[in-house]
């Protein structure tokens, strides 16, 4: 069998799948611009439009803002604009990463946490809040470097002690990374015990959220989930091989190990950018890639971007929520998103496995 034949075995029942992206973009824009009016200063449509047209090239000078008071526009810009940016950066990293894990590791239940890239992101950020030290290197808090790497640390650990030989074993490297994970979870439990007043800080950021993310903190990670994002769609054909099994896709051309060493560091790398600036949001990266090859099927070419697109918009949807359901009982008062993501999360997921069991084909 050639890889073309192979490729062909997994190309989706409908051709239409570059109209699905189309609409799955629009559906983001459109998610965008509701969720800028949402919160608990509610601000009109118009004042959305008018501002974001007024801050696009070329036709801002075209556009009069002087109905929009001062306070709507910094609302817009300032508050609510770059902790959305946030969240379609950050949903789409943990959908996209989901997908290279589960490609990876052939199961649909694979996240950043079983390899202990999330762990490792929280024993960095812990640390860095028990030390007090207010270092910025390239606008990102030491709070925020310490994250990045620590995930980096636990993966490369992770796929250290996984090695067999030259060769690491898929079942290996799970049973280590969730070892690994346990592990770095109870160092991060002891970090806890002994935080004193420091522990409301550890609990907040290990929660998950991006309300306190400036766009400072949103440029100093783009270059490293957009890059990365980039460069693993171009593993989509690689992933399909692998699907077939990793006996078949070595017979077909793949060199194997290189393939899931690439794989696994861009996924780590996406995450451990996303996590470094938002703390743990658990689920994204289960669900999304999973609900996401229920409906489009398991074709990376097109399950890739499909899930980077439907992730940015389910963690902007859940961020809204975050920030409307506390406000009935305090203004000032909003749940972190990462809360809301496992408790939509995990009922929502078990509804559309009950729905699509029967065609579901991964």
């Amino acid at each position: 069998m050639s890889t073309d034949e192979v490729e062909s075995t997994f190309f989706q029942r409908t051709s239409r799948w570059k109209f699905i992206l189309i609409l799955l973009v629009l559906a983001l824009i459109i998610t965008v611009i509701i969720s800028l009016g949402v919160g608990s200063t509610p601000v009109p449509l118009s004042d959305i439009v008018t501002v974001i047209g007024k801050n696009i090239p070329f036709l801002g000078g075209h556009i009069d803002s002087s109905a929009v008071t001062p306070q709507n526009e910094a609302i817009i810009l300032e508050v609510r604009l770059p902790r959305i940016m946030a969240g379609v950066l950050i949903g789409a990293a943990l959908a996209a990463a989901g997908v290279l894990y589960q490609g990876v590791f052939k199961n649909p239940m694979a996240d950043s946490y079983v390899l202990g890239v999330s762990a490792g992101a929280a024993v960095g950020a812990s640390v860095a809040i028990l030390s007090g030290i207010g270092f910025v290197f390239l606008e990102l808090r030491l709070v925020q470097i310490a994250a990045f790497l620590g995930a980096i640390f636990a993966m490369f650990l992770v796929y250290n002690l996984s090695r067999v030989g030259s060769r690491v074993p898929v079942t290996t490297l799970l049973l280590c990374g969730i070892a690994v994970n346990f592990f770095l979870f109870a160092v991060v439990g002891i970090l806890e015990i002994v935080a004193g007043n420091q522990l409301p800080d550890i609990v907040f950021w290990l929660m998950g959220g991006y309300s306190n993310v400036y766009w400072k903190d949103i440029f100093a990670v783009l270059p490293f989930i957009i890059i990365g994002i980039i460069l693993a769609y171009f593993y989509a054909r690689d992933l399909n091989l692998l699907a077939m099994g990793e006996e078949t896709a070595h017979h077909l051309g793949l060199n194997v190990e290189r393939t899931k060493q690439i794989l696994l560091v861009l996924a780590s790398l996406i995450t451990a950018a996303a996590v470094s600036i938002c703390g743990l949001i658990g689920f994204v990266g289960l669900m999304i890639p999973h609900l996401t090859r229920l409906v489009i099927g398991p074709d990376h070419r097109i399950l890739f971007p499909t899930s980077t697109i439907i992730g940015a918009i389910f963690l902007v949807i859940c961020d809204d929520l975050a920030r409307v359901v506390a406000t009935p009982f305090a203004s000032t008062l909003e749940i972190p998103v990462g809360i809301v993501t496992m408790l939509f999360g995990a009922p929502f997921f078990i509804f559309l496995l009950k729905k699509k069991k029967q065609s579901y084909s991964a």
